[in-house]
């Protein structure tokens, strides 16, 4: 729920800061920002939850902690690429991918009740996967029309 409060208000906040300093609006450089912003706040989290992420993970797959730190700069570098107009179209792409990849560690911590942020297992299960899915694909389609299609 995190994540889409910080998407929705610096899109909105851009837009109207461009609006201000350009007189002109910028829907796609401001749905960049916003997405910027979004995978910088997501990122701060693989630092601040790492125990807890870990822990989504299915334990077969090895080092997840490195993997949680690992995805944690992937995600700034990512942004940073959001911002960059030459490399907009490749990280939208990259993005797209990223987000897929990431939807099977969602599923495992729900089945599971992972709380990546107390890193315990009493999470919300497989309820918060009615919510997550919708939200993956909304940041799909999101990184599509502001990165690829823009």
């Amino acid at each position: 729920m995190k994540p889409l409060i910080v998407l929705i208000l610096s899109f909105a906040i851009s837009i109207v800061a461009i609006r201000i300093t350009q007189k002109d609006y910028d829907f796609g450089l401001s749905a960049r920002i916003a997405m910027s912003i979004m995978l910088a706040f997501t990122a701060i989290g693989h630092f601040a939850f790492t125990k807890g992420m870990s822990m989504m993970i299915p334990p077969f797959i090895p080092f997840s902690e490195s993997i949680v730190y690992f995805t944690g700069v992937f995600e700034i570098l990512l942004a940073i690429g959001l911002l960059t107009p030459q490399l907009k179209t490749i990280t939208g792409w990259v993005l797209i991918v990223f987000l897929l990849l990431m939807l099977p560690a969602n599923i495992y911590a729900s089945i599971h009740h992972v709380n990546y942020q107390k890193g315990t297992f009493d999470g919300y299960g497989l309820l918060y996967l009615w919510f997550r899915i919708p939200l993956q694909i909304l940041f799909i389609l999101w990184a599509y029309f502001s990165n690829i299609r823009a």
